[in-house]
């Protein structure tokens, strides 16, 4: 049994479909339910008719036909002038049956002589109307399109009821009255003095309040704001969107079926129309009847009556005007179809209207759905076309961002990073929030994997801000923004999961000290607008590029000749042509990272300035140029780390100004004697090779601070070792060693000393004398520390320092 909340819920579903209905639809629900009306009343007089064939006796025939006193009067007056025809005479017509011989003759009759259009027309009417109801309904219940008009009708509705819609319409209302507002203002102030022309055009040309608003009667739009569950609810609806535009717009199935049942309807009409007016004409009053029962009544012929003739051919005369108004609207609908082009909608009119002029047209089913809604009502595809612009959903992410994030919760994501500076880091948001802007104390501010960021003016009020990374994120800068950045930034870190162009914005930026791009695209000939632009980096000292180039741009080795440091990790791409660095003459630093070389490029020769060098992870196997580096007078740091080198050539002694040397991670297996000829090395790294020991000249680097050898196959150390005073930091972990020397203890300054990894058993006591050594700092297995004596395990524990 169906319940009457089951009822309600199924009116309700129809009532849904009338945004889909335009006029003709709800037209034709009306004239089918006054069809259906003369079918039901058609056929309730006839069931409910006792006789509806009355016949009577024929007991005299006239010209095949049964005879009545006015035909016979007729035939006499005719037939006067012909003396020759026999008259027949008047008959007295006597009522001389049984009942039920008349109930048998009118049944007989009713069915072998009534035209069958006269019996049949309640029931004809009926199946009629059925047929055009199903076709009226068939689009709203066919499978393939049933589930898309009941989710587009779903979503209409939410967007209709959304607050968000309700207040992106009233800032587009409030931006078009205010324009004439300022524009008479403007006019105004103009007009009473000289100096007001300097009125500030962005104050005018902002949709959010101004004086002239509540003097008009128009409330602000930002009077409304969205809490958390509206904001959230609204961004829900711009999913669904997404989805039901992507799974419908490349589809026409709803169209075919809407026009399939019109056409239908269109050839019903034509066949009604075609027959039943035909045979409106078998419905008449009188019905000479011939049966052949003469054996039980005593009569051939009957003279019958059809007591609904007249009011059946009052109703179908009146079904036959109800179907040419279906049919003529039918015909319109085909028409609109066939004229308009339904498949494609446009919302050019709101676009020039509205301040989202980025609303798509939209194609095919999503368009044909969005034209019947335009037949009921413009405003719906109006209010739905806000969940279709982009500029919309930023608007919406931008407030939900916003209220999620407070200022009172990006404080607390402030922090010192390695360079002691006041840092923001934001990860993964849906947009920048405004309350950033309110911390003017941020000097370095990092948005990491935020799809879209676009900085506003209001970026001026972060004034310590110096330092900017984007990292995998989409960043549009305004004007205004611009020009603060301009005048503030000196270090910008931009980074791209995929390869893409330098923003153009970055060259703007002509106080720019330190750039670092990685995934940037920089092809070998660039535009005139790139080249002019990096023209204008001219305070530019640092240039980091990670990216995969065959050679060093032109426009950098061209246009940054004041460049002092490069680093360009070509992450193992093989970098070919090199001879364009011999124009850098002002370069201090040199790294080229990754960019499987051979041999050191002998244009690195031509830069007298250079004092620093990285050729980590190539595929050097042997230096033997490295004697040309006694050329490069200022040369103080070489790094040859991370490849595949055998032996260092002697030649190594000729650089005598070296203070910096990493080796480390290569296949080196012996050390030259001329490498202790560098005696301004502090810094030596021979890490991750293949060393069994160390020359006893190493004592006359007398001013190094820095010695590792960790991962060798060192068993025993020199004690020229020990003879480097100045030595601070001794790496000996994972070697053979099998004692520690007691000369350890002459290393008064040593901080930081690591020998795990070795066959130590014993620690020498003479640790004590290391009185810079601390705990944190000591790296040993822990059973090694108990054979240190009491005194020196106190010195060490109590001490909780770190390195």
């Amino acid at each position: 049994m169906i319940t009457l909340t089951e009822l309600k819920c199924l009116a309700d579903a129809q009532s849904s479909y009338h945004i889909l209905k335009p006029w003709w639809d709800v037209f034709w629900y009306y004239i089918t339910l006054i069809m259906l009306l003369v079918a039901v009343l058609a056929g309730a007089l006839q069931l409910t008719q006792s006789r509806v064939l009355c016949c009577l006796p024929c007991k005299v025939e006239f010209d095949n036909h049964c005879a009545v006193p006015w035909d016979i009067l007729k035939a006499s007056v005719n037939m006067s002038s012909d003396p020759g025809t026999p008259l027949p005479l008047p008959v007295r017509i006597q009522n001389d049956l049984h009942r039920q011989q008349y109930s048998y003759i009118d049944a007989v009759c009713y069915e072998k002589q009534l035209h069958w259009f006269a019996k049949f027309f309640p029931y004809l009417v009926l199946l009629h109307t059925l047929i055009f109801a199903a076709c009226s309904n068939f689009w709203l219940h066919y499978p393939s399109t049933s589930s898309r008009l009941e989710h587009f009708v779903a979503i209409l509705h939410k967007c209709f009821d959304s607050p968000w819609t309700t207040r992106a319409l009233s800032e587009t209302v409030a931006e078009q009255s205010v324009r004439p507002l300022t524009l008479s203002k403007s006019k105004v102030l103009l007009s009473s003095s000289g100096c007001s022309a300097d009125v500030d055009s962005r104050k005018q040309s902002l949709p959010y309040p101004q004086p002239g608003l509540e003097s008009a009667g128009i409330e602000s739009p930002t009077s409304s704001v969205l809490d958390k569950k509206e904001g959230e609810q609204a961004k829900a609806i711009f999913e669904k969107v997404k989805r039901f535009r992507m799974h419908v717009e490349q589809k026409d199935i709803i169209y075919r079926v809407y026009l399939k049942q019109i056409i239908v309807k269109v050839i019903l009409f034509v066949l009604i129309i075609t027959y039943v007016p035909y045979f409106l004409t078998y419905i008449t009053l009188e019905i000479d009847c011939s049966v052949d029962v003469q054996a039980f009544t005593g009569y051939k012929r009957y003279q019958c009556v059809y007591s609904l003739a007249e009011i059946f051919k009052v109703l179908a005369s009146f079904y036959v005007i109800l179907v040419i108004l279906y049919g003529l609207t039918s015909s319109y609908s085909l028409w609109w179809m066939l004229r308009s082009s339904l498949k494609q909608y446009s919302f050019e009119a709101l676009r020039e209207k509205s301040n989202y002029s980025d609303i798509p047209d939209v194609k095919n089913d999503f368009a044909f759905i969005l034209h019947l809604a335009d037949q009921y009502d413009p405003l719906y595809s109006k209010r739905f076309s806000i969940f279709l612009s982009e500029v919309s959903e930023n608007k919406l992410k931008q407030i939900n961002l916003n209220n999620e994030w407070t200022v009172e919760k990006l404080k607390s994501k402030l922090v010192k990073n390695s360079q002691d500076k006041i840092e923001l880091h934001l990860f993964m948001l849906n947009g920048l929030p405004d309350n950033v802007f309110e911390l003017t104390e941020i000097e370095v501010l990092s948005l990491e994997l935020i799809p879209e960021v676009k900085l506003p003016p209001t970026v001026s009020q972060l004034v310590n801000l110096k330092e900017l990374h984007v990292y995998h994120s989409s960043l549009v800068v305004d004007h205004p923004a611009l020009a603060f950045l301009e005048e503030n930034l000196k270090i910008l870190c931009l980074k791209f999961t995929e390869m893409g162009k330098i923003p153009r914005w970055v060259f703007h930026l002509k106080n720019l000290k330190e750039l670092y791009l990685s995934g940037c695209v920089l092809p070998e000939q660039l535009s005139t607008l790139q080249l002019e632009g990096f023209q204008n980096l001219k305070n530019l000292r640092t240039l980091y590029l990670k990216s995969s180039l065959s050679r060093i741009p032109q426009v950098i080795t061209d246009l940054l000749p004041s460049l002092q440091k490069l680093s360009l990790d070509n992450e193992g791409s093989k970098l070919v042509v090199l001879n364009n660095l011999k124009k850098m003459v002002n370069l201090k630093s040199l790294e080229l990272i990754s960019c499987d070389l051979e041999r050191i490029p002998h244009s690195i020769f031509s830069l007298n300035n250079l004092h620093e060098l990285d050729l980590k992870e190539n595929n050097l196997k042997t230096v033997e140029e490295i004697i040309s580096f006694q050329h490069l007078q200022n040369l103080s740091c070489l790094k040859l780390w991370h490849n595949n080198i055998a032996y260092i050539p002697a030649q190594i002694g000729a650089l005598s100004n070296l203070e910096q040397l990493s080796l480390d991670h290569n296949n080196i297996e012996n050390l030259p004697l001329q490498l202790f000829l560098c005696t301004k090395l502090h810094y030596l790294d021979l890490s991750y090779n293949h060393l069994t020991f160390i020359p006893e000249e190493i004592q006359y680097l007398s001013n190094l601070q820095y010695f590792a050898v960790t991962n060798n196959n060192i068993e025993m150390l020199p004690d020229g070792l020990f003879q480097c005073k100045k030595l601070q930091c001794l790496l000996l972990g994972k070697n053979s060693l099998m004692s520690l020397s007691p000369h350890v203890g002459e290393l008064s300054n040593l901080t930081h000393l690591e020998l795990i990894g070795n066959y130590l058993e014993t620690l020498p006591p003479e640790l004590e004398g290391c009185q810079s050594l601390k705990r944190s700092c000591l790296i040993v297995e822990e059973n090694l520390l108990s054979t240190l004596p009491v005194p020196v395990t106190e010195r060490l524990q109590t001490c909780l320092d770190k390195c």
